[in-house]
């Protein structure tokens, strides 16, 4: 996918306010450790995680969505009612039925023209939402569209260290560990054609590949979530080599700058050295934030442009992967 008028013109997030580290969830399965004759500091060693962020209990998904939606509007200089589509993309959802997006829509005043529904696609939900609105934008049916996601860790987590505690094995705990790298936080992408919004970072085409013969690798399912996690990054990281390729293709020459789905050190190590890219051009931030899912790119695409790590005139390339395997990259000239 090439793209001519499409631009991010804004992004924002929200963080959860409460600092949860990673010795804290140990010590909440100081018994399993010990049954298995593991050491403590095992999470932040393999991860790089030091801590990550939860909601309040009972916290409002369509809340937080609404605050970094509200937040991309105000920076764009929009107001919700000139939205041509608004899209919630988190993995995490308030139920069922209706979509989160109508509940997220009614908080923000979008529009009754407006298109607004949920998209599903692991932690590509964001990506998903970009291309889908870029894509409209491109055909001329939107000005802008406005992707939403919110996750939430502290429920999941909250399941798994009580499964973790009543089966103490060690196949249970190699499948559940991963669970525990998850953060909570929100954030919201604004696309246009940068006529309805003229600040934009303009994305230049998108690359998609797909191993769904690697479904079954990462499962959550209700309260349960297990993750084969050096399956995951062994078969992910392969197929981040190829998207990678044809990402390069369509840009013609590399990218100044990459910033990657927040997994953890592990991922971000062996994915930046199997596409050739130098750790010094990459931000991250899931030392601090943890794996949010949907929300890790963005707020970290975010919080390295607040920091000046991405500046105006770099080509910089969004490198997600998600559960199915599914692995979607842009690229964007800041």
């Amino acid at each position: 996918m090439i793209y001519r008028k499409a631009r991010l013109s804004a992004i924002a997030y929200e963080l959860a306010p409460n600092v949860i580290t990673s010795r804290a969830l140990e010590e909440r399965v100081r018994p399993v450790y010990e049954k298995l004759k593991l050491p403590l500091g095992q999470l932040e060693a393999l991860t790089g995680i030091r801590e990550r962020r939860w909601w309040d209990p009972g916290f409002s998904l369509s809340e937080g969505a609404a605050r970094a939606g509200q937040k991309a509007l105000d920076a764009a200089g929009l107001r919700a009612s000139e939205l041509g589509a608004l899209v919630y993309a988190g993995v995490c959802r308030e139920s069922s039925e209706p979509a989160t997006a109508c509940a997220v829509a009614a908080r923000l005043g979008v529009g009754a023209d407006a298109a607004v529904y949920d998209v599903s696609n692991a932690c590509l939900g964001a990506l998903s939402g970009v291309v889908d609105l870029a894509n409209r934008v491109e055909l001329g049916q939107i000005r802008a569209g406005l992707v939403v996601c919110c996750e939430s860790a502290r429920e999941i987590n909250e399941s798994m260290i009580a499964s973790m505690l009543a089966r103490p094995a060690m196949d249970h705990f190699r499948l559940s560990i991963a669970t525990l790298t998850g953060g909570s936080g929100a954030a919201a992408i604004l696309v246009s054609d940068g006529g309805a919004a003229a600040k934009g970072r303009r994305l230049l085409c998108a690359q998609i590949q797909a191993a769904p013969q690697h479904w079954d690798l990462c499962r959550w399912e209700r309260d349960f979530m297990r993750t084969d996690a050096a399956a995951v990054l062994k078969h992910g990281v392969a197929l981040g080599r190829r998207t990678w390729e044809g990402l390069l293709s369509k840009l013609g020459r590399r990218p100044d700058k990459t910033v990657c789905h927040q997994v953890g050190a592990a991922h971000r190590a062996s994915m930046l050295q199997a596409i050739g890219m130098r750790p010094e051009d990459d931000f991250t931030t899931y030392e601090h934030l943890g794996n949010m899912g949907t929300v890790s790119l963005p707020v970290t695409a975010a919080v390295a442009e607040e920091r000046e790590f991405l500046s105006r005139g770099d080509l910089v390339a969004w490198l997600g992967i998600g559960s199915g395997l599914n692995c979607m990259m842009l690229g964007v000239q800041w």
